[in-house]
């Protein structure tokens, strides 16, 4: 049964159906959820909703706490100290691993694909945005990047030229979201970031598509036209109903650079947003680690390697802090080892950002393939270690991401 109750009224163990209000009020990511952790009460309690609906079905009603506190309460004794019974919070979840968090990445990608398709489409048509569609999209980015970081972040990279456009605003958003956990905003501050990250490129809805997927280099007119899509973007979320002014914010600036060299206002390092640094770092990260129409896409590694020698271009403390959010060795890049082989990351060990799982499957030594060898490099026994990025392009090698995928 369904009940609308005060939030002062909610307690522990109550099932939580909706959340009533605005969905950028509410500090959490789902809807619906058993009330279980103490912090998440204070936080419910705390924020501006005041009504919720409970499902008293799956979890407790209003009237069997009163039952429960009155068949719990002693009788009244003379000079009797108040006993309090602080619940002990449940542990938080611990991550799952990228083989078993892959099948459900896949299946949150290719939903969000389409569903971004058609957001492209109907702003094309002058329809408005759907923020609550818009919501559930980043609900389910996130939530896939709470149980992996990496199976989805990985997984949407390997899209193809055609998808780019779409497949590009799905990966933001979850670049987005890992940032903004690293720099330790708030709940709040984090949807923002994920709905920013998935909107931010809506500018190239005005773009034909024809120069969007030109194979080749673009002529210095038809760059000039797609360097409008910021400013197209944040018209056309202004017409689409979206005033969320973190999601305005990254799309009209996301292309701005700290030293001022940036587009579309030239804006410097203290005129730029926190949010519009992540996406500029986010933006570029998907962008140069993707297979485009005009040119294939750097190896993860080598592509943070080759971030990092930009100067002037991004936020030092927010480009360290996406270092450390999508590992100092991503999933996806090539590594060398100790032992002089090279490996592809697959996966991060919980323990240390330098003792990734890799799979070694090249010998530097015979300039050959040698059997894949599967290797978790944080565990006690292991005696070899990683000694830098290396560059498959140089090896020859080509098929990374099949080894690793």
């Amino acid at each position: 049964m369904l009940k609308v109750v005060s939030t002062k009224q909610v307690r522990l163990g109550m099932f939580i159906q909706e959340l009533k209000g605005a969905w950028i009020d509410h500090p959490f990511w789902k809807k619906a959820f058993k009330l279980e952790d103490p912090s998440d009460l204070k936080k419910l309690q705390a924020s501006v909703i005041k009504e919720v609906v409970i499902d008293t079905s799956k979890g407790l009603d209003v009237e069997e706490l009163n039952e429960l506190v009155k068949s719990a309460t002693p009788p009244a004794v003379e000079n009797s100290v108040e006993l309090v019974v602080t619940p002990t919070p449940p542990p938080k979840p611990k991550q799952i691993s990228i083989a078993q968090e892959q099948a459900q990445a896949k299946k949150v990608i290719n939903a969000s694909k389409k569903a971004v398709a058609s957001m492209f489409h109907d702003v094309r048509m002058g329809k408005a945005v759907n923020v609550e569609a818009a919501m559930q999209m980043v609900d389910e980015i996130a939530s896939s990047v709470d149980r992996n970081l990496g199976a989805l972040i990985s997984l949407v990279r390997l899209k193809n030229k055609d998808e780019y456009t779409y497949m590009h605003s799905v990966a933001v958003c979850a670049l987005m979201v890992a940032l903004a956990k690293e720099l330790g905003l708030s709940q709040v501050e984090t949807k923002k970031a994920g709905l920013a990250g998935l909107l931010h490129d809506l500018g190239k809805a005005a773009i034909p598509s024809e120069i969007l997927n030109k194979p080749g280099a673009l002529t210095e007119d038809e760059f000039t036209l797609v360097k409008l899509h910021p400013e197209r973007g944040y018209e056309l979320l202004l017409k689409a109903n979206i005033t969320d002014e973190v999601t305005l914010d990254v799309c009209l600036h996301h292309h701005e650079k700290v030293n001022g060299t940036g587009y579309p206002k030239k804006l410097k390092a203290e005129e730029i947003s926190i949010f519009a640094k992540m996406g500029a770092v986010c933006d570029v990260y998907d962008a140069i680690t993707s297979n485009r129409p005009y040119k294939d896409g750097w190896e993860p590694g080598v592509s943070l390697q080759r971030m990092a020698q930009w100067n002037g271009h991004f936020d030092e403390v927010v480009f360290k802090a996406f270092v450390k959010s999508v590992g100092i060795y991503p999933i996806g890049s090539m590594v060398k080892l100790k032992s002089g082989r090279l490996a592809v990351v697959i996966d991060q060990s919980p323990k240390s950002l330098l003792t990734p799982i890799v799979k070694v499957f090249f010998s530097t030594k015979s300039k050959s393939r040698i059997n894949i060898e599967l290797i978790d490099l944080s565990k006690p026994h292991e005696q070899d270690s990683i000694v830098g990025h290396e560059d498959p392009v140089l090896w020859g090698i080509s098929d990374v991401h099949e080894i690793w995928s």
